[in-house]
């Protein structure tokens, strides 16, 4: 058995052992270390992944939860002696532009003699913040900047690095923008026409001081980072704060945590590379997958640049969304396919219960029995009526179909141990209602009375 131990076979009752890193590097099992998780709502896909995540730790991987919605991994990281990041308006902020600890490590590498490797380093800083800056643009205009405007971002942001002192924010990125240096003028092709210049940044510095002056995307992303993360161990980054409603917002988070956490990474593996710190594994956590996929047109790709990363070199991930409905819910037809392709290049593909209407979307992802299917369909059913109001779970709640390419699926039924159980509680906000008019109303009893 190698691997977290995850639970009972359905069948057989013997256990069943499973996690991408494990199934990838000790087993040769799966061809990547990742793995893709689907399932509706409140079946355990977070309990899932809270098992794998507690596994792996005790293996010396560090997990790496990269944007918390519901702070269901806080108290699993806290008690691992994790970092716990908190982002939202007026809780945290997260500087796109700062390049975290790349400029130090770049730099310690170049000391010893590992020039090539500082280069990689700055240029995936780069390349990363770059990012970043056209994904915001994307969504807080709901369509990518022009090729111009990428070029424009581009050599700002070379300009900013070799003129500021110290860290930028977006509002440096702005200046840099509207003093309009020659190296811009000229990616600008205004033929040395202000005029021209002008015209070409003025939707672009329209939509930076939005980023910068608040806008549906806050300030959040304007300041010095207030939490760096580290390197050295358990991360999660809460976003538990910022509204449902704020869906734009909500995508734009997940997006700067992503590249944040995948920027962290891959100065870790350089130096571990450059032998001058022990090498890291980690476990990256990436949740609701669908809200950046939705958040504007082209952000399958801008999702696809922040997460890419060399897993050859210890890094297992795990993407976890609710259904192929939501994957696939995007206007053009080629992200639709770059979507899908999410699910198909995954290591594995472990799925909980999901509607009949799904398994259409799912099969031309990965094969399917129709008993596989049938199983998948069954695990979906709500709980049974109780007339003692008791609590009944649904029957398909922590049961998982485990499958690898072709083979047979693993159907595995995960039990909570009793440390688990109180980490475990995604619902608590639920268990102590609000007195109600129905509730019976408490004796008021009159002063000096008895």
């Amino acid at each position: 058995m190698i691997g977290v131990p995850l639970g009972r076979h359905e069948e057989t009752q013997a256990t069943v052992c499973c996690d991408p890193i494990s199934w990838f590097q000790r087993a040769h099992l799966i061809s990547n270390p990742s793995a893709f998780v689907l399932g509706k709502p409140g079946l355990g896909k977070s309990t899932l992944v809270r098992r794998m995540l507690l596994g792996l730790s005790g293996q010396g991987v560090h997990p790496l939860v990269l944007g918390d919605l519901k702070a269901e991994h806080v108290d699993a990281v806290e008690a691992l002696g994790g970092q716990v990041i908190r982002l939202g308006r007026g809780r945290g902020y997260l500087n796109i532009l700062d390049p975290g600890q790349a400029v130090e490590v770049a730099q310690r590498l170049e000391e010893e003699g590992h020039h090539d490797a500082a280069v990689r380093v700055r240029a995936d800083a780069h390349g990363r913040r770059l990012n970043m800056v056209v994904s915001l643009i994307t969504i807080s205009r709901n369509s990518p900047p022009t090729d111009q405007e990428q070029t424009i971002l581009d050599r700002a942001l070379r300009v900013l690095d070799d003129t500021f002192d110290g860290i930028p924010v977006l509002k440096d990125l702005l200046d840099v923008i509207t003093a309009a240096p020659a190296e811009l003028r000229q990616v600008a092709l205004d033929r040395g026409d202000m005029t021209v210049y002008l015209q070409e940044t003025r939707a672009l510095e329209a939509t930076l001081l939005g980023l910068t002056g608040g806008g549906k995307l806050g300030e959040i992303f304007s300041r010095q980072t207030t939490n760096p993360m580290r390197r050295d161990r358990a991360v999660v980054f809460d976003v538990s704060s910022i509204d449902e409603t704020e869906t734009d917002l909500q995508a734009a988070v997940l997006l700067a945590c992503w590249s944040y956490g995948f920027g962290t990474v891959n100065v870790a593996n350089a130096l571990a590379d450059a032998g001058l710190e022990p090498r890291r594994n980690y476990f990256v956590v990436l949740d609701e997958l669908w809200r950046a996929l939705r958040s504007g047109k082209g952000m399958v790709d801008r999702v696809d640049a922040l997460t890419r990363l060399n897993r050859s070199v210890g890094v297992g991930q795990v993407m976890i969304s609710h259904t192929m409905s939501d994957l696939l819910a995007l206007p053009a037809e080629e992200d639709r396919m770059k979507a899908r392709g999410f699910v198909e290049r995954s290591g594995m593909v472990i799925c909980a219960g999901l509607p009949a209407s799904e398994m259409p979307l799912l099969t031309a992802a990965i094969p399917l029995s129709r008993q596989e299917q049938q199983k998948l369909i069954s695990w979906q059913d709500p709980p049974a009526w109780d007339s003692r109001g008791g609590d009944v779970e649904p029957p398909g709640r922590g049961k998982f179909l485990i499958k690898v390419g072709g083979r047979p699926g693993i159907p595995v039924t995960i039990g909570l141990t009793s440390i688990e159980a109180s980490l475990n509680d995604t619902n608590r906000l639920w268990h102590a209602p609000a007195e109600t008019l129905l509730d019976a109303a408490a004796p008021i009893r009159e002063e000096g009375a008895a």
